[in-house]
């Protein structure tokens, strides 16, 4: 599983500070939220695209399987709006089902914003690291110490949690226990599973709440300072970043203005 997630190279975008990074894709799902024109819509999931598959530094093969869920529910998105839209211009009609042009219009553009923000969040979450992305966080952004260590304390909890699942599944199956497939057996096997991985998971929670105490990560003082294991910085590399999002969305609009595919404009209407 780490194979799968490991890219093939490191390129420009994995050096790029993830908490900058961040506030830039944050960016970017905002455009996307309130782009409401169809070509401007599609030539960004174009650039978004073509950035995700020249710079993540994955192989064409995974990136292809990574994608096939998002263009499920593009397909399930805009049929959705398609068949069911409203509008005054019909184009096909049978039973329930009920095709305008503006319904497809719309359900088009619904399908390339899912794409669109499936393309962002996949370039993001293949080209930053969680750990460096909390440092950064904690650093460039000055979130309080004591939350970023505790979220990371929760991502290596993950693979505890679910190494205790099944172990707690194998003694079940040892000691023979069997539920029945109905209301009942599903509330007898929330029971066997929920109460001990609950306690496990309140003592364990615990512990860690203990160490950081220890280790003053609640200390509020404004003058005390703290070294840290990796650290981070702004660089050229991240102007460099931010100049190629800034161009990408610009030619974008003007794209869809100079070079308009669907010629529609606010699909809202």
């Amino acid at each position: 599983m780490n194979n799968w997630f490991s890219p093939k190279r490191v390129t420009w975008m994995h050096r790029v500070n993830p908490a900058i990074k961040f506030l830039v894709f944050i960016g970017l799902f905002i455009i996307i939220l309130f782009t409401h024109r169809l070509d401007f819509i599609l030539y960004q999931f174009l650039g978004y695209a073509a950035l995700l598959f020249l710079s993540s530094g994955y192989t064409l093969r995974k990136l292809m399987l990574m994608t096939l869920p998002f263009i499920f529910i593009f397909v399930s998105s805009s049929m959705t709006m398609i068949l069911f839209g409203k509008g005054e211009t019909l184009w096909w009609s049978w039973g329930l089902f009920r095709i305008t042009e503006e319904s497809f219009f719309r359900g088009i553009h619904i399908g390339f914003k899912t794409l669109s923000c499936a393309a962002t969040g996949l370039l993001f979450a293949l080209t930053t690291r969680p750990t460096l992305l909390f440092y950064a966080m904690m650093q460039q952004l000055r979130l309080p110490p004591k939350y970023a260590y505790a979220f990371m304390a929760s991502f290596r909890m993950l693979p505890m949690l679910w190494e205790e699942l099944q172990i707690r599944q194998q003694a079940l199956a040892v000691r023979g226990v069997r539920s029945a497939h109905s209301i009942r057996g599903w509330k007898e096997r929330l029971l066997n599973y929920a109460v001990p991985l609950l306690a496990q998971s309140i003592r364990r929670a615990q512990r860690v709440a203990v160490a950081m105490e220890s280790k003053r990560f609640a200390a509020q003082s404004s003058t005390a300072t703290r070294t840290y294991y990796y650290k981070t910085s702004v660089t050229s590399r991240d102007g460099f970043f931010l100049v190629i999002i800034l161009v990408m969305v610009a030619v974008a609009f003007v794209a869809s203005h100079e070079i308009p595919l669907f010629n529609v404009g606010d699909v809202r209407g």
